[in-house]
């Protein structure tokens, strides 16, 4: 009678051996990937980023703070933070509620709403804004019923706000989906079964699992509402002092060729939004030593 030889059993700890050999790379391998990728952001991040404020303050602290003070870098400054500052808790709310519905629930269109919360992504900013135009604007289709009433869309801050809110919805709901979803409704269920209502679920149970991701979400938003030219520059007509927000102003002072001016503005416009981010992880630190939680 034959007999199969079986193979040995294994050595105790090879399996673990043979686990880092087969993932584990070469030291040159993991040099080069680390190279590569500091190189990349010193390519493309951090030489940008020194020259705008080397450049920015190259003739003197004086003229760096005369270009942000002069009256339409103060008016740009204003109709930016004043965009921002509607845009962001507007897709707040908005991304919550659609990443809860979606994470949470199964409904007719479910499909349908990814697809358009996805919609900025796929379509220009400069496409957004000539929609716009089309819809709200003199010879739109609701133009004349806008000017018979004595209200101004386009060319004005409520078409600014409008393209803004448009390019920046879909930051805080794609960062909550898939996180929402990963985590799934067990939780929910059990404070449901212990006689919680919806808003102590969302409360205690949801957002104390999500709040990291939500704040980085946040975080995305604001910068992108800062930092939008495309859909804007389209509705706002380039009025100086009224209707031009940051990044526009650095347009017309640069094509002017007041450059000290126009990385000046765009220094302040950067500063904004690595000071927010810093703060934020500053408090997240904090709220992690105090206690003991990591973020998602």
């Amino acid at each position: 009678m034959n007999t199969v030889a079986l193979p040995a059993p294994a050595a105790a700890g090879s399996a673990p051996r043979r686990i880092r050999a087969a993932t584990a790379e070469a030291p040159w391998v993991r040099a080069l990937l680390i190279g590569l990728a500091l190189g990349f952001m010193t390519l493309f991040l951090f030489i940008p980023l020194v020259t705008v404020f080397y450049e920015a303050l190259k003739k003197g602290l004086a003229v760096y703070l005369a270009a942000i003070t002069e009256p339409d870098a103060v008016s740009a400054i204003k109709l930016t933070l004043i965009a921002a500052g509607i845009s962001v808790p507007l897709n707040l709310i908005f991304g919550v509620a659609a990443a809860w519905a979606i994470a949470k629930f199964e409904f007719h269109g479910k499909n349908v709403l990814l697809t358009l919360i996805d919609l900025p992504f796929s379509v220009s900013p400069v496409i957004a804004g000539l929609i716009y135009v089309l819809v709200f604007g003199l010879q739109g289709w609701f133009g004349s019923w806008f000017i018979d009433n004595d209200l101004k869309i386009i060319f004005a801050v409520p078409g600014i706000v409008l393209a803004t809110v448009f390019v920046t919805f879909p930051f805080v709901a794609r960062e909550l989906i898939p996180l929402m979803q990963a985590q799934g409704i067990e939780q929910e269920e059990a404070a449901r079964v212990l006689g919680a209502n919806g808003w102590q679920m969302f409360r205690r149970v949801t957002l104390p699992n999500v709040k990291w991701a939500l704040l980085y979400g946040v975080i995305l938003c604001n910068a992108r509402a800062m930092g939008e030219f495309g859909a804007v520059s389209v509705v706002s007509g380039h009025i100086r002092g009224q209707t031009n927000t940051m990044p526009l102003h650095i347009e017309i002072v640069y094509n002017e060729y007041q450059f000290a001016a126009a990385f000046a503005v765009a220094s302040l416009l950067a500063l904004v939004t690595l000071v927010l981010k810093y703060l934020v992880e500053q408090r997240v630190k904090h709220q992690l030593r105090g206690d003991g939680e990591r973020p998602e």
